[in-house]
């Protein structure tokens, strides 16, 4: 089957990624004026509701994975143009929403990049070591610390409740969560395991950060790949197997 060939949405998933939009808009404008919650029941907050909620977003989108590159590439530039108008018009709850929808749709059209899924197993192992230094002495770190309100700008954001911090999220693990998503859609892998290990392990993540206070962030793409990797590990070892059995053609 042309991976290309068929994206359309269902009426009832379209109807669901709308209305979920629309609420993580409202979330954004309200957020604010809720209730705070005490530490801790914020973390839980985070991790059982925003996190997924975000992500189902990408889940609810999946099926555009599929639509031709250029169609990927200019949604995600007209969502990119959309977020930051919106940012210099201080609509940050709707200008969030399109930051996600920008960055996600980036990690759509970045699996047609990969003809082989040991290509993106390659990918996923070797991604976090780079996140790992760009956190701990590379360039994130140099943004985050030295440029916070560029990261802030750049950056999906999830509101706590009663108080005007967020906790955020940086492009490329929004993107690299996509790309695996549908990575694991086009080549019939796991994909309600890869989108729950993927979201869990983001939140594993943030509850660490939470229960280490003296530091301000950690890297999120190994949760990333991890989730992508550990349900999928026996069908993308059969793969490598696989292409390293293929007889190479010499010229």
């Amino acid at each position: 089957m042309d991976f290309e060939s068929s994206p359309q949405i269902s009426h009832k998933r379209a109807a669901a990624l709308t209305a979920l939009l629309v609420a993580l808009v409202v979330y954004g404008i309200v957020a604010e004026r809720l209730p705070g919650l005490p530490s801790g029941l914020d973390v839980a907050f985070h991790s059982l509701v925003a996190f997924p909620v975000f992500a189902a977003a990408i889940w609810l989108a999946l099926p555009l994975a599929r639509a031709r590159n250029v169609s990927l590439l200019l949604t995600a530039a007209v969502a990119g143009l959309l977020a930051a108008g919106l940012t210099l018009l201080d609509v940050d709850s709707a200008a969030n929403v399109a930051k996600l929808a920008c960055y996600g749709g980036v990690g759509f059209w970045f699996l047609s990049l990969f003809e082989e899924l040991w290509w993106i197993a390659l990918v996923a192992v070797l991604v976090p070591w780079v996140d790992i230094w760009s956190v701990a002495t590379g360039p994130t770190r140099y943004v985050v610390e030295e440029q916070p309100g560029f990261f802030a700008r750049i950056s999906v954001a999830f509101p706590n409740l009663g108080e005007t911090g967020t906790v955020n999220i940086g492009p490329p693990d929004v993107l690299f969560f996509a790309l695996f998503l549908a990575a694991a859609d086009r080549f019939r892998l796991r994909i309600a395991w890869t989108w729950l290990a993927m979201t869990g392990l983001l939140a594993a993540t943030l509850v660490l950060v939470w229960a280490w206070d003296d530091i301000s962030g950690l890297p999120a793409l190994p949760a990333v790949c991890l989730g992508f990797l550990v349900p999928n590990a026996d069908l993308l070892w059969r793969s490598a197997r696989e292409a390293r059995s293929q007889p190479t053609t010499r010229v």
